[in-house]
């Protein structure tokens, strides 16, 4: 009888493995081979202005230009972007990235939201950005952008970081940042298969990091220029939170998700603009973080909600009720590299945002307090 049960649960075995190599074929289906059509997700950001949507459509054959894209609609009610009795948001596609997921042609698309009668609903950050980097004193600049999005790894049930005992502690920070090993690193096969996968998008994805906090990474986008940034980071983000998907593990933006003797997750921000990179560009630079301080608090009011929970004055951040800058100084709110110093000329890091910011406005807000705007 044991025997039995034994050839039971082997075939059983073999039938669910079976099963799950031709899920695996079919979803690694190469549409090529069989037709010109091809798949693409449209992505939007929903009403929360952190939670990523997205739906797919077939298209008769392969885009690379966005204008080409069809406008579509999704139902804002249910994203809480819309009521129930005028709920169709409609779609502008605005970028276009290779799908790491399906290869092939097949694309993601980047989109921003619009009421039927053309006008950007409220939480459609994008709009704005792209008139402020449409401004001719703007574009004469060409801000670059580089933006370090930390975020932290969860596990699905507990929502407790990875790696970390469950309702327990680990040891403290110090070994965890870049560090190697099972006892340091936690989730490197998900930050390993997000780098690779925005590379085969096209993201301008630059670097990748385990952070002080164990179950803490961060990666890197840039340079971007203008608008672009924001795409970058948001794509970027999709990729990312459809990657814990597949592993089983949760993503998180919040900017201090354990309170206490904790590193936070921030999304430092480093800009130049052309007069930073040009001979002489450090009284640009002096000039523009001066601004940038005279606006300390607008800047702070749209760098991200529960930024007061990170911005303390520890852990390598500014208080957030006190505007600074120092050259390499992690603890001030703006920091210049010290090649930036002895140059003469490079760019500047802002310290301030947090990790679930919206790259729109951030990006778009520092050109605007250090280009247009006018004390």
């Amino acid at each position: 009888m044991l025997h039995c049960w034994l050839v039971i649960f082997k075939d059983r075995r073999i039938a669910a493995g079976s099963a799950m190599s031709l899920l695996n074929d079919l979803i690694n289906l190469n549409l090529s081979d069989t037709t010109e059509k091809i798949i693409a997700e449209y992505i939007w950001i929903g009403g929360s202005g952190m939670d990523l949507r997205s739906k797919a459509r077939t298209l008769a054959g392969a885009v690379t230009d966005p204008s080409k894209l069809p406008k579509w609609n999704y139902d804002g009610s249910s994203t809480g972007q819309a009521p129930g009795e005028d709920s169709e948001v409609i779609l502008y596609p605005q970028a276009i990235f290779k799908d790491p997921f399906r290869k092939g042609n097949n694309i993601l698309v980047m989109c921003d939201a619009y009421t039927p009668a053309g006008d950007p609903i409220p939480t459609n950050k994008r709009f704005n950005a792209a008139k402020i980097f449409s401004h001719p004193d703007v574009v004469a600049e060409e801000p670059w952008y580089g933006i370090e999005q930390e975020y932290t790894l969860l596990q699905k049930d507990s929502k407790w970081p990875l790696g970390w005992p469950v309702g327990g502690f680990p040891g403290p920070q110090g070994p965890y940042y870049c560090g190697v090993g099972a006892d340091k690193s936690f989730g490197r096969d998900i930050v390993d298969s997000h780098y690779k996968a925005c590379l085969y998008a096209g993201v301008n994805i630059s670097g990748i990091n385990g952070e002080v906090m164990p179950g803490q990474w961060e990666f890197q986008v840039g340079p971007s220029v203008g608008i672009s940034a924001g795409d970058q980071i948001w794509i970027a983000r999709y990729i990312l939170e459809r990657i814990t998907e597949i592993a089983g593990v949760v993503l998180s933006f919040d900017p201090k998700p354990i309170p206490g003797d904790w590193n936070g997750a921030g999304a430092h921000t480093n800009y130049s603009t052309k007069s930073m990179r040009n001979d002489g560009g450090i009284d640009v630079i002096k000039n523009a973080i001066e601004k940038l301080g005279l606006r300390h608090k607008e800047h702070i009011a749209a760098y991200g909600e529960g930024n007061e929970r990170r911005l303390t004055g520890r852990h390598e951040t500014a208080d957030i009720n006190t505007f600074s800058w120092g050259v390499a100084n992690r603890g001030a709110s703006i920091r210049v590299g010290r090649d930036t110093e002895k140059e003469g000329k490079g760019y500047f890091e802002d310290r301030r945002p947090a990790s679930n910011m919206d790259p729109y406005v951030v990006t778009s807000m520092i050109a605007e307090t250090t280009i247009i705007w006018k004390p």
